[in-house]
């Protein structure tokens, strides 16, 4: 197989109104984008007036919605669903959207395990082998033969799918969602592959993709088969202050994220960009005091270059885009946000993604 070539996404949080994000995917099928990522939000963000919706049931009417686009799921926690039933959401939107237009993603979702309160009631936490074990699953599922599982996370017994059954029976391929190096190599041994987390960084693609390799080396594979999925803030606009605005306010959102829910998980990606708790906390302070505007607000000039986003005007992204595809990207996610976004998608479609094609 060959490297994979450069893909263009967009990273969509599943909190907006169900017509918002079934408008969206279809701009971005309509202006050339590959894929539509759906990150599953979770209950914190009722805190700042957003309502958390279910990726698997999005992503059906999505492929139901749109004629080229790639849906993904990006990602979906093996806590909050069994394997078995993954497999069974996933068949509905392998049927919506035909074959090839669909990936799937597990990640441990710190903030949803927390709000589950997995890990509290005094049994360990084990999300890499929960993961690990939920992929054997559904592949095992996919395969078509029975099979009989018993791990440390999940259990499953499956009989042969019969030959007069219809259903999709082409590969899903997988991905893993990981900060730290054992998920990371998880990606590179078992994954079609890696995504990585808001407030990626050029420097956390580079830690990335060795991390990736060295799973994949252990594993037999060639790492340079595996796709690299970049979650990047982003915004555009002819105007270079209106192009950056976008991007300021989900750097804060997340940056506050970052302090009020997932501290020690999120280390290495701030030290990547430079960032320290410190510096980042005032941000926190202002998304909870005044909401999401008022931590864009904390977002200084300084902070909003750490995070290297893929924002301002079509040639500043041109050129952010070069940088990451530079450090071993090979699907750059954008995390779009701010005003007129079906503009904006229009515009990466028209200034931006041919460059790159």
């Amino acid at each position: 197989m060959s490297k994979p070539p450069l893909r263009f996404g967009v990273m969509q949080l599943t909190m907006e109104p169900l017509e918002e994000i079934l408008g969206h995917a279809q701009q971005l099928d309509a202006n050339g984008f590959d894929t539509i990522w759906l990150a599953e939000a979770y209950p914190w963000w009722r805190k700042h007036q957003m309502e958390a919706r279910s990726s698997t049931a999005l992503s059906a009417l999505i492929g139901r919605e749109t004629d080229r686009l790639t849906v993904g799921w990006g990602i979906i926690s093996p806590y909050t669903r069994h394997p078995l039933t993954v497999a069974m959401e996933a068949r509905v939107t392998q049927e919506t959207a035909g074959e090839g237009r669909f990936r799937l993603g597990f990640g441990a979702s710190k903030i949803l395990m927390k709000a589950i309160g997995e890990g509290e009631d005094g049994k360990k936490a084990r999300p890499l082998t929960a993961i690990k074990e939920s992929i054997e699953i559904i592949r095992g599922v996919e395969g078509g033969e029975a099979f009989e599982f018993e791990g440390k996370e999940f259990s499953a017994s499956v009989p042969a799918l019969s030959p007069e059954a219809e259903a999709p029976r082409w590969k899903i391929p997988m991905y893993v969602a990981g900060t730290g190096p054992k998920m990371q190599q998880l990606s590179g041994e078992l994954g079609d592959g890696l995504l990585t987390a808001s407030i990626t960084t050029p420097d956390f693609v580079t830690y990335s993709r060795e991390n990736m390799a060295i799973g994949a080396e252990r594993a037999g594979r060639d790492p340079d088969e595996i796709d690299l999925g970049c979650t990047l803030v982003a915004s555009i606009d002819e105007d270079r202050n209106t192009g950056r605005q976008g991007a300021r306010e989900i750097a804060g959102m997340y940056l506050a994220n970052k302090v009020q829910n997932i501290r020690g998980s999120a280390d290495v990606l701030l030290e990547k960009a430079n960032l320290t708790m410190e510096e980042i906390a005032p941000i926190a302070e202002a998304m909870e005091r005044g909401g999401r505007l008022a931590a864009a607000d904390a977002v200084t000039d300084e902070i909003l270059d750490k995070c290297v986003p893929i924002a301002g005007t079509p040639e500043e992204c041109i050129a952010a885009v070069e940088r990451y595809r530079d450090a071993g990207c090979t699907h750059i996610m954008l995390e779009l946000w701010g005003a007129e976004r079906d503009r904006q998608i229009e515009l990466f479609g028209k200034e931006v993604l041919p460059r790159f094609r």
